[in-house]
């Protein structure tokens, strides 16, 4: 597939696969991968743990956007965004004008499953995963839908999500 003129965004929640899929996208189009949790802890030299720790979900927010917009502000790249990206208005308005977004949608099953792997997610620390997820689910599908693009990232192999999406991608370009 080749024509692709701007960046692609991933959106979604936690366990959506935004990294792992967005890797083999970004190969599978031969463009750069970008995961902006990476950028903002590299900006920031710090953890996003320690980041919302130290100053908060609000301000983790702000960074969050102005490294998004450093990101999508330059070449065609495959860009793996935060959970909690696509959900402030700002980025979301930011992503929509220079960005083509699609939302890795999965189940609660697949998240709640995914998300057990490992224990870094500030927003699940001491907490149930599946009731964390519910909730988040219920506050920000509606903005995710929202995205350009909506392709189901289900438990499987990550290649059969990234063919969603490449057919996905070839649907909107015509």
């Amino acid at each position: 597939m080749t024509g692709i003129d701007r960046p692609i965004v991933l959106v979604g929640l936690m366990g959506s696969g935004k990294s792992t899929i967005g890797r083999r996208l970004a190969n599978s189009l031969k463009l750069r991968f970008v995961d902006a949790d990476e950028e903002i802890e590299k900006a920031a030299d710090r953890t996003i743990s320690e980041i919302f720790d130290e100053y908060g979900e609000k301000q983790f927010r702000d960074g969050e956007r102005r490294v998004i917009a450093r990101l999508i502000g330059k070449d065609p790249i495959v860009l793996a965004t935060g959970g909690g990206a696509f959900v402030n208005d700002d980025t979301r308005a930011l992503i929509k004008r220079d960005a083509l977004s699609i939302w890795l949608d999965a189940d609660l099953e697949t998240l709640v499953e995914r998300v057990s792997r490992k224990d870094t997610r500030p927003l699940l620390r001491n907490k149930s995963p599946r009731d964390v997820l519910t909730k988040l689910a219920a506050e920000r599908n509606p903005l995710y839908a929202e995205a350009d693009l909506r392709v189901t990232s289900a438990n499987g192999p990550h290649m059969a999500t990234v063919e969603r999406i490449l057919e996905a991608l070839a649907q909107w370009q015509s």
